[in-house]
């Protein structure tokens, strides 16, 4: 059996879109029933209760959660609130600590996806489960690892899967704590329209502000779920204070949410033109970079000729000034701009490599 072979009915016995949802850690058992109190009170239609009990920290002497005791308290949210439960697990002791615990849906997180050996560890003790196990993208923009840590699952007989975009880490400054790198996913989503895909719009974004917007454009694209950190404190929360909203928040933003039909019948015709015309103006775009490539090895073969320097901060300051300058003229995204003409950038520099070195 191979990944597209796995029907993943578990998530057909959850609302859609599924809400998984609470505390990005458990600090007391006060709190985690607080929080699920008003989770419930509130109306947040989630389908499951989540709350780190083990938190992987990027330094040490930090809060690294309150470990198995917080495990009692999920146990108590169950029993008191009726809420399936959610945890992370990034080793075997964690995975059997859960398990006997209970634990409905667990995954495993981003700094364990990136290291073969941790999820390889993780799926022998997960070996035999039933329960959904959810696999975060790795932390650098790695489409092989996110896959390989499934097939990992699978190789132990785990067939009740899903995965998890949380987003990507990157040296440069940006409006996320996690850049989004929406193409990797939808890359995952289109080998895997089978595997249940969820958005993690609080570590995308880092803060409060922008999670509802994230949450949106994941499920306009068509995810399934969302996993989203809720406190009744955030305020004073021990981990990840600013990126936690309270219940009635979250309450709120759940309701807003426009989840879209992935039936487009009715519309096949018109949706056909624009496609075509798409298709056209895609077709005239590469035959356009094809050209720039050409003058590219020109501008190469003379700089060899004469031992000059491929790249030229002056003229890349000129390049991007004008781009910007267009991309406000035009109403486009800065942004997205930037993006398209890096990556030119970065092909014409690969070509003239190519003939310093081959020619």
């Amino acid at each position: 059996m191979n990944l597209n072979e796995l029907t993943n009915d578990w998530v057909n016995d959850f609302a859609n879109p599924m809400i998984i949802a609470g505390p990005c850690s458990a600090e007391s058992e006060s709190q985690m029933l607080g929080t699920a109190k008003r989770l419930k009170e509130s109306g947040a239609q989630i389908s499951a209760f989540r709350a780190g009990i083990w938190k992987p920290r990027t330094k040490p002497n930090g809060f690294e959660g309150v470990g198995v005791i917080g495990l009692n308290w999920l146990k108590k949210v169950k029993e008191e609130y009726g809420f399936k439960t959610a945890t992370e697990v990034a080793n075997a002791h964690h995975v059997f600590a859960a398990l006997e615990a209970d634990v409905d849906i667990l995954w495993i997180g981003a700094r364990s996806t990136v290291n073969p050996f941790t999820v390889q560890e993780i799926a022998q003790a997960l070996r035999g489960t039933n329960k959904p196990i959810l696999v975060k993208n790795p932390v650098n923009p790695d489409l092989a690892l996110w896959i390989g840590a499934l097939e990992r699952l699978l190789g132990q007989g785990i067939e009740n899967v899903g995965a998890i975009h949380r987003g990507f880490s990157t040296y440069q400054k940006t409006k996320y704590r996690n850049i989004p790198n929406w193409q990797i996913a939808l890359d995952f989503k289109n080998q895997f329209p089978n595997i249940p895909l969820f958005i993690d719009p609080s570590h995308i974004c880092g803060n409060r502000t922008g999670l509802a917007g994230v949450a949106q454009e994941a499920f306009n694209v068509g995810y399934q779920g969302a996993i989203i950190e809720s406190h009744e404190d955030p305020d004073n929360a021990w981990s990840d204070a600013s990126q936690q909203i309270t219940p009635e928040v979250l309450a709120e933003m759940i309701s807003n949410l426009q989840i879209r039909n992935s039936d487009i019948s009715g519309y096949e015709d018109e949706m056909g033109k624009h496609r075509t015309l798409i298709s056209d103006m895609d077709f005239q775009l590469i035959e356009l970079l094809s050209q720039r490539m050409k003058i590219s090895e020109k501008i190469g073969t003379l700089k060899k000729e004469n031992n000059i320097a491929i790249f030229q901060p002056e003229r890349w300051k000129v390049i991007t000034e004008y781009a910007n300058q267009k991309a406000s003229e035009t109403g486009m995204s800065q942004d997205f701009i930037e993006k398209v003409f890096k990556a030119i950038h970065e092909e014409s520099i690969e070509v003239q490599n190519g003939i310093m070195v081959n020619k």
